[in-house]
């Protein structure tokens, strides 16, 4: 009964924010979009790195300590898209479509959240490790995966390492290898200013909901249970394997139970691969999470 209570205590903000996101939509309606296209702006280019960049250069994350839980967040990306491609086959789904969501999980807008409120500032460092892990499975394998067919997409995926928030993690990690450390006051500054995208991503991706539909109810389904439980999967069997410890365990399986990330749905939209089956998947793997989250979180923290 004390992990159960535990468990809604950390799920239960995560969901209600991202409740009064959707709610803000449903009663701002066409309008909420152009509202928050500017928070969003400011949150993906300043906010949200500046997140990642505290968690990574701050004193209490050690990249030597961090290894194997990074190497796990890495297997599981891969592992998933490894179990998911001949599922994608046999239900008769392009792979270009089904695959790149079953790799790239919520970890950002969701995990973060969890993961901070779960395990405290040592589990938001640990978290944001295993969100570099999955960013770079999913821009370098899950984007060649969907490029195959689209010759008008064919630039190189290492652009994304000039992004703010990839930038971010290559200083942070950098920061930490070489153990520098700003000053106290720089720190806490840069800090506040990182841990408030924590709620505006979890409302915006709440904005996000509105936008989505279930006019691909089935792909939506399977992509829904196949993500989760393929993670899981990949996450039982790495416990028998990796030197994890009993707070990175408790990282990997909540890793490994987040549901596809709305970014698939924008990656597929700049593709036209299918962004409307792809939105399916997203929207039915958020909802699942009410379920998935609380497993992976009872099977870390057990």
């Amino acid at each position: 009964m004390e992990l159960l209570e535990r468990i809604v205590s950390i799920i239960l903000p995560v969901f209600i924010v991202i409740g009064l996101g959707y709610a803000y939509a449903r009663t701002r309606g066409a309008g909420a979009q152009d509202d928050m296209a500017a928070v969003n702006r400011v949150s993906m280019d300043v906010l949200c790195p500046l997140l990642v960049f505290t968690a990574l250069a701050g004193k209490h994350f050690d990249v030597t300590q961090n290894a194997w839980l990074i190497l796990a967040g890495v297997l599981i990306a891969l592992g998933s898209g490894l179990l998911s491609w001949p599922l994608a086959r046999l239900l008769g789904y392009d792979v270009r479509t089904f695959v790149p969501p079953m790799m790239y999980n919520n970890c950002g807008n969701m995990g973060l959240p969890l993961a901070a409120l779960a395990f405290g500032a040592n589990g938001l460092s640990a978290a944001v490790a295993l969100f570099m892990a999955c960013n770079l499975v999913y821009f370098t394998v899950g984007i060649k995966i969907i490029q195959r067919g689209h010759p008008d997409h064919s630039d190189s995926s290492l652009k994304f390492l000039f992004s703010p928030m990839m930038l971010s993690m290559l200083l942070g990690m950098a920061f930490a290898l070489l153990h520098i450390h700003l000053p106290d006051y720089v720190f806490i500054a840069l800090k506040m200013m990182g841990d408030a995208c924590i709620p505006i991503m979890l409302f915006a991706l709440g904005v996000r909901m509105l936008d989505i539909n279930f006019s691909s109810w089935r792909i939506g389904v399977a992509g829904a249970l196949v993500c989760p439980a393929v993670g899981l999967l990949a996450a039982l069997v790495l416990e028998q394997v990796l030197p994890l410890t009993s707070a990175q365990r408790g990282q990997m399986y909540l890793f490994a139970a987040l549901p596809p990330a709305v970014f698939c749905f924008m990656v597929a939209e700049q593709y036209q691969q299918e962004p409307d089956k792809v939105a399916s998947i997203v929207l039915l793997g958020n909802l699942a999470a009410l379920l998935f989250v609380p497993a992976g979180l009872w099977l870390g923290l057990r």
